[in-house]
């Protein structure tokens, strides 16, 4: 085979498909327009020009449409990312920022090639779907200072810009309905001289492109043990929010990404970003369901087309950008909340059939992150919760009957369920020390043993038996089982 037809082989299929590229390059327009006003209201929550978000914003798409393990997922600046590091800007100047954003790139990419992106497994159905629907509600609350005190011609365009994008792909879909709404609510309220808020009234789009550098600190362990714990809390949450939004993008699309991947290029990403003088971020849930739900986006080009017209319409267009009315993006930000939340969670149907436990769980998880704004929060309280409502449940779970031989010489008590941490703290409380014959037989051959706590009650059942000068037997351990008892029986005497 040629190295021409090799290179055929090796090109997505996507590539020779005009409709995809219509799809995905219209799709990265819509997000670039809608990352604009975002970036530069999470770069005054950090602190810093509003330039330094626009630039974040590019090199983050650019660069994780690259080296990104999710397609199609848009990366930028984000709100969790800028409150996490607005207290070292605020107390130590743009310099450590950007140190702390290149750090917390190098610790992205550690934990991930350790594999942390593998603890997702762990985070059940109810925190997703609370994760979902507090992503929703804090899209929306987001809007509404944008409704706060304004003309009263913001409202009619709003609704206009709601109407238009329910109305517009019913009829067509070759032009994503968002740039339709945004492009017509533009003309008219230059055409018809309209005074309401633009996106000009956020802040000064940058002129020129950003130029790569080291930022300007000290390069001695005091910076180090200054920025650390501050790009340690950004990579967390930014892998947080990275990793649960690619699950989310794989449920909608019905792929798998690799979450490994997508790790390590988060942290790349943010390297790059920091060199460049950006504030670093992470995955952005609006952008995304903008890019992937409303315009149909699908490969890796929409989130590349992303970064890079996001610059084009800064330091180009930065005058015809300026003139957008913030009411046509905030009519696309309301239509993206509604479109993401999860209806059919809170319909009486399922509230009806869902345990009480599931329930709690996904209000929990909503709760936490509508109060902290904090996604990254809100999945560990509720995976937290979810862990201590299943460990109840299955606690109660582990059953002992007992039956006694006809000559009253030998009891024999069978154990049925999970033994674990929860369910064992009940065992001991189960057994009849001094009415038992001197034999006593424990058959485990319908339950598992799991832990260490496990082993020790166990040893204490034997050992309050011996002390009555009984002997005990146990039966019917599985090998996982019998090889940690095996290991752990009689060596954990000093917990007791």
């Amino acid at each position: 085979m040629s190295p021409a037809a090799r290179l055929r082989g090796l090109k997505p299929r996507w590539l020779n498909d005009p409709k995809v590229w219509r799809t995905e390059v219209l799709a990265g327009l819509v997000v670039a327009l809608a990352l604009i006003p975002e970036a530069i209201s999470f770069s005054i929550i950090a602190g810093v020009d509003p330039a330094i978000g626009l630039f974040a914003s590019c090199t983050m798409a650019v660069t994780i449409a690259v080296v990104g393990g999710r397609r199609a997922m848009i990366s930028a600046a984000t709100g969790a990312v800028a409150l996490v590091i607005a207290p070292l800007n605020r107390e130590h100047g743009l310099g450590y920022l950007v140190s702390a954003v290149i750090l917390a790139g190098v610790f992205q990419v550690v934990l991930g090639a350790l594999g942390v992106a593998k603890l997702m497994r762990f985070v059940p159905r109810s925190v997703m779907v609370g994760f979902v629907n507090a992503l929703a509600i804090l899209i929306f609350m987001a809007q509404v200072p944008e409704m706060r005190n304004v003309p009263w011609a913001v409202y009619p365009l709003i609704i206009g810009g709601l109407a238009l994008m329910v109305y517009v792909p019913k009829v067509t879909r070759v032009v994503p309905a968002p740039l339709v709404s945004i492009v017509i609510l533009t003309v008219i309220t230059v055409a018809a001289g309209i005074a309401v808020p633009t996106v000009g009234d956020k802040g000064a789009l940058p002129s020129s492109l950003p130029v790569p550098g080291l930022p300007d600190v000290p390069f001695t362990m005091d910076t180090l043990t200054t920025i650390a714990p501050y790009a340690f809390a950004m990579a967390l949450v930014g892998l947080m929010e990275s990793l649960m939004t690619a699950k989310l993008v794989d449920d909608i699309t019905d792929t798998r990404s690799s979450k490994t991947r997508e790790s390590v290029g988060q942290g790349i990403a943010n390297i790059v970003t920091g060199f460049f003088g950006g504030m670093g971020g992470c995955a952005m849930i609006g952008q995304t369901m903008i890019n992937v739900k409303v315009s149909g986006a699908r490969t890796r080009l929409s989130t590349f087309l992303a970064g890079a017209f996001l610059m084009v319409l800064c330091i180009v267009f930065g005058p015809v950008v300026s003139d957008i009315p913030m009411a046509a993006l905030v009519a696309v930000m309301v239509m993206v909340s509604f479109a993401t939340f999860d209806w059919h969670s809170i319909a009486p149907k399922t509230l009806k059939r869902m345990p009480a436990g599931e329930i709690t769980v996904m209000l929990v998880t909503v709760a936490c992150v509508v109060a902290t704004h904090n996604l990254a929060i809100g999945v560990v309280v509720g995976s937290v919760v979810a862990v201590v409502i299943f460990a109840r449940r299955v606690a109660h779970l582990a059953e002992v009957t007992v039956v006694t031989d006809p000559d009253n010489a030998t009891a024999v008590y069978r154990v049925t369920g999970e033994l674990f941490f929860a369910s064992s703290n009940d065992l001991i409380g189960q057994f009849n020390y001094a009415g038992d014959p001197d034999r006593i037989v424990i058959d485990l051959s319908a339950a598992h043993i799991w832990d260490a706590s496990s082993v020790a009650a166990l040893d204490a059942i034997e050992t309050k038996y011996a002390q009555r000068g009984k002997t005990v037997e146990i039966t019917g351990l599985n090998d996982p089982s019998a090889r940690l008892h095996g290991k752990l029986s009689g060596e954990l005497a000093a917990s007791h």
